[in-house]
């Protein structure tokens, strides 16, 4: 058997890659039910794109294995991918991993499963396909709804990011703590993350190049860590990427970081249509003239085509102190105004994550967690 397989009582775990970016490989694991249920080796997929405010993270981060061991017996196969990450990436390079991810699920995948598991009979049906995200990922996951091809059969979104990216979280500078009560982040401890050293980092679409040889290595994995019980902040984020997303927000920049306009700085526009637009309307008109045309795609809550989205879930805690659940009624507001498919689920008296809790199963499995398995897969095997 391949060695990037690794095997399990009730699945086997496939690590493929994707894809090449500055001549590294983007990997993708793939955890292949053992037991399909008969008749069935085209099997549906779902793919998850981990969080970590697009900062921080990898294909083994946050798995919501809930999800997975429901997926398993009903013949879905789960999807767990790396995508480059901010900095030294943008959403440009996201969106374009994205949108590779389903190339390769949809022409490649079959051939490497069958070489790599030669006695496996399971392939995957293109054609069948879902995404979920949580937290940053589901900004992922709006994007897949966006622009993958084939389009997705379905989207879970688990308290998303980028719902409302005209909101103050995005925008303001904050002087005390408003990110899940955490303490202020001093920027002089993160300066190699801040521009101008990734002022490179632009659109490919900007004139100017900056010079190959001070290109900054492209990075999709960067692993959660935290410090140990003997450090004097125990259980404390360790790997300082995991900051990083909350950094940005508190300097009121993360759209800069986002889009990769740093100079002339794209949440600084924003920010003053914020504080001097007349109301609702005015601020969506104007904050959408104030966007380069060629960074609207990463904008959710902009898609031309409303209406075309996919079945969406969204499932966010009223008490969340990270994401907001205004992020997810926004733009489900926005989804089902234009005549989408889209529902709503509010977790009462939850904050973010919750379902990472230890008595997560206990609390939420035979309510929430059967619910989010149960609208996957009655999109995937209609």
């Amino acid at each position: 058997m391949d060695p990037n397989v690794d095997s399990s009582p009730d699945h086997v775990l496939l690590t493929l890659p994707y894809k090449l970016a500055q001549n590294k490989d983007i990997l993708v694991d793939i955890y292949l039910p053992k037991n399909n249920p008969p008749g069935l080796n085209h099997l549906a997929s779902v793919v998850y794109f981990h969080g970590g405010g697009l900062t921080v993270g990898n294909r083994k981060a946050w798995i919501p294995f809930w999800l997975l061991r429901r997926l398993h017996p009903a013949g879905v196969v789960f999807v767990s991918p790396d995508f480059r990450l901010i900095p030294p990436g943008t959403a440009h390079d996201i969106l374009e991993d994205i949108v590779d991810l389903f190339t390769f699920l949809s022409t490649s995948v079959n051939n490497l499963i069958s070489q790599s598991i030669p006695e496996s009979r399971v392939r995957l049906n293109p054609d069948a396909i879902a995404v979920v995200g949580t937290s940053g990922g589901s900004l992922c996951a709006y994007l897949a709804a966006m622009h993958a091809r084939p389009k997705p059969k379905a989207v879970l979104s688990m308290y998303g990011l980028g719902g409302n990216f005209f909101d103050p979280l995005y925008l303001t500078i904050k002087t005390e703590p408003f990110f899940l009560g955490r303490e202020m982040i001093d920027p002089v401890d993160y300066s190699q993350w801040l521009y101008p050293q990734t002022h490179h980092n632009a659109p490919r679409s900007r004139a100017f190049t900056f010079p190959a040889e001070k290109e900054e290595p492209m990075l999709s994995d960067s692993p959660l860590a935290y410090h140990p019980p003997t450090h004097p902040t125990p259980g404390w984020p360790a790997n300082p990427r995991m900051h990083l997303g909350r950094l940005y927000m508190q300097l009121g920049e993360f759209l800069d970081y986002y889009t990769g306009r740093h100079d002339p700085s794209l949440s600084l526009q924003l920010r003053n249509v914020l504080l001097t637009a007349a109301d609702d309307e005015d601020i969506d008109m104007r904050m959408k003239e104030s966007i380069p045309e060629e960074d609207l795609p990463l904008f959710p809550q902009l898609h031309p085509t409303p209406h075309e989205w996919p079945p969406t879930l969204f499932i966010h805690g009223n008490l969340d102190r990270a994401l907001k659940l205004q992020e997810s009624l926004h733009l489900h507001g926005i989804l089902r105004k234009a005549g989408a498919d889209v529902a709503m689920k509010i977790v009462d008296g939850q904050d973010h994550s919750f379902d990472y809790q230890k008595d997560a199963e206990q609390l939420f499995g035979q309510t929430i967690f059967n619910e989010a398995a149960e609208f996957l897969v009655r999109r995937l095997y209609p």
